[in-house]
């Protein structure tokens, strides 16, 4: 028994510091890779103006194809919303995956725990109500998202911060944030209220390589952060006491790890609007592929909704053609039928 337990385990050893990790992870992380550079291939091949695959992968390799204009759509109109799509969705799955281990709940995700309302909130308030300009945005939506975590911590502080009132002190500031934000697009003016409605449904088209470097920068710095601290958040998932004696600074570790998901939510909202559900699918599908250490599972998960985002917006451009649906949208039809499965799943348990 002991040991076919040690067997599904790997010691990586960098320097001085080692972690014991999931065998599992490596294959899937491999696997999840060549699928995301397949979909990736196809979605910058699909449009108005197709090109082959093959034409593709040659013009991102810097290979003549012997049309000039493959370079011009390759690289500035399609390659930077794609990868766009892919970093929010990594980032959004990451923040996912640290929110269910700070609060030890399955159904926890940005949007569910009201930090995305509180990012939209303060968004549509900059759009509508004060005309800030749109280079401001992603300042005004991490402010936001800061201030609702900041607002979830402070109530649901009771001698601690204990997981269940996180939730439903989350809950209810989100409702009440998404009622303000409702009330702001009913009373706001009509060419503003259109402009923060099509931000709110959650979009990458305009991208351009401007919002790439900063999602990319962002993303590396808060991935590399959570990775670090994985060991921490499955220490956390123990339970309280059990982690506090165990020497863990339990409250020090949760505003941390709370700190890096609204950072990865607020960055993700800030580029493309609200889109909810990855959040909560990819750690669960994660979970599910190379079990619960956080280790291998943050890794994951981040490529894991990278993937799916990418291929919503490919199913966004593709299903209503020429016209497009937006990729929160998208991702909302595919994540609530699974959120209903796993309601069912958590009430038969």
């Amino acid at each position: 028994m002991h040991t076919a337990n040690k067997s599904i385990w790997h010691t990586w050893r960098i320097g001085g510091v080692s972690f014991k990790q999931d065998r599992r992870v490596l294959p899937v992380l491999l696997l999840l890779l060549s699928i995301g550079i397949a979909v990736l291939i196809l979605s910058v091949s699909y449009g108005e103006y197709e090109i082959s695959p093959l034409d593709v992968l040659r013009t991102l390799l810097s290979i003549d194809t012997g049309d000039s204009r493959h370079q011009l759509v390759v690289f500035t109109f399609r390659l930077p919303r794609i990868l766009v799509a892919f970093f929010v969705g990594a980032a959004l799955s990451t923040s996912g995956a640290i929110l269910q281990g700070i609060t030890r709940n399955p159904l926890a995700d940005p949007g569910i725990l009201g930090v995305t309302s509180g990012a939209s909130l303060v968004a549509v308030a900059a759009i509508v109500w004060f005309d800030v300009p749109l280079e401001w945005l992603p300042i005004a939506t991490f402010v936001g998202a800061l201030l609702m975590a900041l607002a979830i911590f402070a109530l649901a502080w009771k001698g601690g911060s204990a997981p269940v009132r996180l939730i439903l002190v989350g809950v209810g500031l989100g409702a009440v944030a998404t009622a303000l934000t409702n009330l702001m697009l009913v009373f706001g003016e009509i060419n503003a209220v259109q402009e923060a409605s099509v931000w709110l449904a959650g979009s990458v088209y305009g991208s351009n390589w401007q919002h790439v470097h900063t999602i990319a920068l962002w993303l590396a710095v808060l991935l590399t952060l959570a990775v670090l601290m994985a060991r921490q958040l499955n220490t956390l998932n123990l339970g309280d006491d059990i982690a506090r004696g165990l020497g863990v600074r339990v409250e020090v570790q949760r505003v941390v790890l709370l700190g890096i998901s609204v950072a990865l939510a607020a960055v993700s909202v800030s580029v493309a609007g609200t889109i909810g559900f990855v959040g909560l699918v990819a750690p669960h599908i994660a979970r599910r592929l190379v079990g619960p250490s956080h280790e291998g599972l943050i890794l994951v998960a981040a490529l894991l909704g990278g993937v799916l985002l990418m291929l919503a917006d490919l199913i966004g451009r593709w299903v209503i053609s020429p016209s497009e649906l937006p990729v929160g949208v998208v991702a909302a039809m595919i994540g609530a039928p699974y959120f209903a499965y796993l309601l069912y799943q958590t009430r038969n348990q």
